[in-house]
């Protein structure tokens, strides 16, 4: 989980001292755990999430956990093999407006036949934003301009192609408050930005496939520790990539993530002009069938079979493909 975004500081008529305007909110961080290989099995699945939460006013990500489903046979073959699934529960949707994907997505052709992912829209036809209405102190604009950015800064994160291959993270931290960008950088140098943004591994193509996409996006009012008016805004997807691979096994080239990120607008009466905008407060993800080495270093790539398999009992592959489930999932990396 990644929690960014040092909250911003309350705007006043009286100048602030350098401590006032460097406190934010004390969102916990925690260090990633190391990811230890397991013993060989025939398929090498295994499933993944690494978090962060933001901490203080320096406001630096630390990576939770990475988890990955590494597998030479791809979902099919992982579904075949398993044995009863474990259950996942559910998560609570967030209080708030809220819209969830709704397209109809095009008959199921070409790589995510045989998964879940085969019935989600492609590409931005699955993110569908909820109804914009006055909330709080926040009008009706102000609503409608935040979730425009929240969309825009996810089509980005996670669609845009020239973004996905490139090394170059500013078409996205651009998008955030400019008291937010430094940590955004430091996020992408440190390889933990993988909870909100897509990069691509060297050598990792993508088909020319849409990926798929399902989820919701909800918001609500509340306030900072500090007592800052925000709008919150959740998004929690899943995101389906078809990679190119010579693997003859269906669905062998699918690598999934699931993300949830929470975002932040401060009432532009209360910081700040530099912390008005987009902040990212916290993010989750995990990974289903990806490259374990490179998601540690929060580039996303096909599974490699250099990982062990998952503990048993398996736990059911549809699950990751479900918004609903839980990203609280086993560390079998």
């Amino acid at each position: 989980m990644t929690d960014h975004r040092p909250t911003p500081q309350p705007d006043s008529a009286d100048p602030l001292s350098a401590d006032a305007l460097g406190r934010v909110p004390d969102w916990l961080r925690q260090a990633a755990p190391e990811a230890e290989p397991g013993r060989l099995v025939r398929w090498r699945i295994a499933l993944g999430r690494h978090s962060g939460k933001l901490l203080g006013g320096a406001v630096a990500l630390a990576l939770l956990a990475c988890f990955g489903l590494v597998g030479t046979a791809g979902y099919q073959g992982f579904q075949r093999r398993r044995a009863a699934p474990v259950a996942h529960p559910t998560i609570s949707p967030p209080s708030g407006e809220q819209a969830v994907t709704s397209a109809s997505p095009p008959p199921a052709a070409g790589p995510f036949d045989g998964t879940p992912a085969a019935g989600f829209p492609p590409g931005t036809a699955g993110i569908a934003l909820p109804r914009a209405k006055r909330t709080g102190p926040f009008t009706a604009k102000q609503v409608t301009d935040a979730l425009a950015r929240v969309r825009k800064a996810l089509v980005t994160g996670r669609l845009d192609r020239a973004f996905l291959a490139a090394q170059d993270p500013e078409r996205l931290v651009r998008q955030l408050a400019p008291d937010a960008r430094n940590d955004l950088r430091e996020d992408f140098r440190a390889g933990t930005a993988g909870s909100y943004a897509t990069r691509l591994a060297p050598g990792a193509r993508l088909t020319a496939d849409q990926p798929r996409v399902k989820g919701r996006i909800s918001y609500r009012t509340t306030r900072d520790p500090h007592g800052i008016r925000i709008l919150e805004i959740t998004s929690n997807f899943v995101w389906a990539y078809a990679f190119r691979t010579e693997s003859a096994v269906p669905a062998a080239d699918v690598v999934v993530v699931h993300d949830t990120v929470v975002w932040s607008v401060p009432h532009p009466d209360d910081v700040r002009p530099n912390s008005t905008g987009l902040w990212i407060r916290k993010a989750d993800s995990y990974a289903l069938n990806i490259d374990c080495a490179a998601w540690d270093k929060g580039l996303l790539g096909l599974g490699r079979p250099s990982f062990g398999g998952p503990a048993e009992p398996d736990p059911d592959p549809d699950a990751v493909f479900d918004p609903d489930k839980t990203l609280d999932l086993p560390d079998t990396c």
